[in-house]
């Protein structure tokens, strides 16, 4: 076989994998861009499970605990609150407080509810969407972090970073017959093609 055999048959190698080739990468970008919609899907549901249980609890009054005198203070106080725009790309952020119930209860990051995680008998949990703090200066960031806000055991503010990849979070109050109902819109983003959106309507079981 001489040398011009041996490009003749390289040629014609590499015309019949080259195809090959592209199909393979083609399948493993998908792939990867599928996994990663399936990751966001999963913290976008966590995030609204953790965001549909606050608004569920907001207003929360235990009839068991000897409180009356505090329920007297805090009556005039928002057992809901939110704010608009005040957030990462103009998202809203929530606050809610309710009292301890005579169960166990957790707030938005794991910590079980308690007297010394109350302020004025109240515990508080927040959600609201910042810029990502531990980005590198210059590295283009795939959206913002979704901050949980609750009391440590000193009654004082604390945030925590639940995830990575908000691109905007929004909550519109809704007209309903029991309760107030919250529509809780979530967009989630890879920071470059994946922009996923995702909707849920809560409503509140304590206020009227």
């Amino acid at each position: 076989m001489n040398l011009l055999e041996c490009l003749v048959g390289l040629a014609l190698s590499l015309v019949l994998v080259a195809p090959l080739i592209k199909n393979s990468g083609e399948f493993i970008a998908k792939q990867i861009q599928h996994e990663k919609s399936q990751s966001l899907t999963a913290e976008a549901d966590r995030a609204l499970e953790l965001i549909g249980r606050a608004i569920r609890m907001a207003g929360y009054q235990n009839t068991h605990a000897s409180t009356a005198s505090a329920r007297k203070n805090t009556a005039s106080i928002g057992y809901l609150q939110v704010q608009k725009n005040n957030g990462y790309r103009g998202s809203d952020s929530l606050m809610v407080k309710q009292e301890i119930s005579q169960g166990v209860d957790f707030d938005c990051i794991g910590n079980t509810l308690s007297k010394e995680r109350t302020k004025n008998n109240l515990a508080h949990q927040g959600f609201l969407v910042d810029r990502q703090a531990s980005a590198p200066k210059g590295v283009k960031v795939n959206g913002g972090s979704l901050i949980c806000q609750s009391l440590d055991r000193q009654g004082r503010i604390q945030n925590t970073t639940l995830m990575n990849g908000i691109h905007h979070l929004s909550f519109e109050p809704l007209p309903a017959s029991t309760g107030k109902a919250f529509k809780v819109r979530l967009e989630m983003t890879d920071g470059a093609s994946i922009h996923q959106k995702f909707e849920r309507i809560f409503t509140t079981r304590n206020l009227l």
